[in-house]
């Protein structure tokens, strides 16, 4: 029995790659394939796979023992990910190809049974571990040649089949490096805010939102514009940076939603699942290892919740520790993921069940519609920082009283997050919708002139502490928005009005 041969392959946990060192020993036993490490059925499965990709391919499968160990041992292994790896892993035990180039290298893909290399997911987070793991060069399927390229500083390289592995890993030939990022791609053209007609009030809150990066509520009647004007916040919202664009691709990746026209999209997600998704199509879920969900999938974007009361109430109220945590915990039998979930709520509802376009034919009962609203639970309530109540439209404007376009809200909107970056830089936080309440009681404490309102409505018992505290973060972002340094009674007196006009 020779020594083993050590190749690298990638596994996933959540978002997070893990590398992983196949060792390979032949001989020395009864005939057969063993593969340790805590592999699931599906890896278990690979040992068919590759011998017949092998064989496929024109080498000789060893009539031997061979033994396969994957570490770290404590992890579980999922997927088929590791296909590749494991067959390069015993011809090189063999002797069959050499081992140089396999060093510094991580191998993935899927095998079929003729050799050919199919894509897996996660290649985007799993080359970004290998790059921190020291690798210097990735072989993946050509389909996902073009993620692979996100990933600055790894000799990304694509192949079809895995006889192109075997030359290149002899030096018969070389494969395709992956080529320039596509980064230009910035999505669909956004909807245009100037298209909505009326709603000011709305028109208002959605820009505030913007700015702080708030949770809104809009109610209204059907027809009111509440789906066109959550699908226009993107529009409003800033860029993604590099990293952030990377962590999103990376979780979509995780998904399978990369696509592969532009894998970096620096547009803000807006992802609007309907009312009848579970709550593993929201928050994440599945056998083995849980997938990332659609609060997930919006990360740094938005999640607009369309007729919000048909929603579970145990779906919406899932979203509470998300909302404040900014990441969502998944437990399953092979461990828990977590997966990043810092994103703006968005939430429409009608007034009452039966709808009408005008709320004055309406024929249900006053307990009937409290009943319907009273689906959205006041600790969710209490979260959403922005509510307002929608009017039918009654009159079609003309083309020169159209509201302000995109360009120059997005304009004012982007001035207000420089200024609270610029304030907030020191501490990490990026929007006033992040800022602790400790620090905005503490370190940048309204005086009590300012926040007359506010105690009122404390001492009332009309407010909670968290809203007392989202109330001031909506006033710090008015203030952004109107270039003052602090904000005055005006604001807070705006940011109360918001907080009650869902409720009206």
């Amino acid at each position: 029995m020779g020594p083993p041969a050590r190749v690298w392959s990638v596994a996933l946990h959540g978002v997070d790659g893990v590398p992983v060192e196949i060792e390979t020993v032949v001989g020395g036993g009864i005939p057969g394939v063993h593969l340790v490490g805590l592999p699931d059925a599906s890896l278990q499965e690979a040992k068919d796979r590759v011998r017949s990709a092998v064989v496929h391919s024109g080498r000789a499968w060893p009539n031997q023992r061979i033994v396969l160990a994957l570490s770290p041992a404590t992890l579980r292994k999922t997927g088929s990910r590791f296909d590749v790896a494991l067959a390069c892993g015993v011809l090189a035990a063999t002797g069959a190809i050499p081992a140089d180039r396999l060093r510094g290298t991580a191998l993935l893909g899927e095998l079929a049974l003729d050799g050919r290399l199919r894509p897996v997911r996660g290649v985007l987070p799993c080359l970004l571990a290998a790059r921190e793991a020291g690798m210097v060069r990735a072989v993946v399927p050509r389909a996902v040649l073009a993620e692979a390229a996100l990933v600055d500083g790894l000799d990304a390289r694509g192949a079809d089949r895995l006889t192109d592995v075997l030359e290149w890993a002899a030096g018969e030939r070389e494969l395709d490096r992956a080529g320039p990022p596509d980064t230009a791609g910035h999505g669909p053209a956004v909807p245009e805010l100037s298209d909505v007609l009326g709603q000011d009030d709305a028109r208002r809150a959605l820009e505030i939102a913007a700015a702080g990066g708030h949770h809104l509520l809009m109610v209204g009647p059907p027809g009111t514009g509440k789906t066109m004007l959550a699908q226009r916040i993107v529009g409003l919202l800033p860029e993604l940076d590099r990293s952030e664009a990377l962590q999103l691709a990376a979780i979509r990746s995780v998904a399978g939603r990369l696509g592969d026209s532009a894998p970096l999209s620096v547009l803000a997600p807006f992802v609007a699942p309907h009312h009848s998704a579970s709550i593993a199509a929201l928050l994440g879920g599945g056998s083995g290892v849980a997938r990332p969900g659609a609060v997930s999938l919006a990360h740094r974007g938005v999640l607009f919740l369309d007729e919000c009361p048909h929603w579970p109430a145990t779906a919406l109220d899932s979203l509470r520790t998300p909302l404040e945590e900014g990441e969502v915990r998944l437990s399953r039998a092979d461990g828990t993921v977590r997966y990043p979930a810092r994103f703006q709520l968005v939430l429409a509802a009608n007034p009452c069940p039966c709808a009408p376009p005008v709320d004055r034919d309406c024929r249900c009962r006053p307990d009937v519609r409290r009943r319907y609203l009273a689906r959205l639970s006041g600790p969710l309530l209490d979260r959403v920082d922005l509510r307002v109540q929608m009017s039918p439209v009654t009159v079609l404007a003309a083309a020169d009283e159209r509201g302000e376009d995109t360009a120059t809200v997005r304009a004012r909107v982007l001035a207000a997050r420089a200024a609270a970056v610029e304030r907030w830089s020191a501490d990490g936080w990026r929007c006033n919708a992040e800022v602790p309440g400790t620090v905005l009681r503490s370190r940048f404490l309204l005086p009590p002139a300012v926040l007359a309102a506010l105690q009122a409505r404390l001492d009332a018992g009309e407010l909670s502490a968290r809203g007392a505290d989202r109330a001031m973060r909506v006033a710090w972002t008015l203030a952004d928005l109107a270039g003052a340094a602090r904000p005055g009674p005006a604001d807070v007196d705006a940011a109360l009005y918001f907080r009650d006009r869902g409720a009206a």
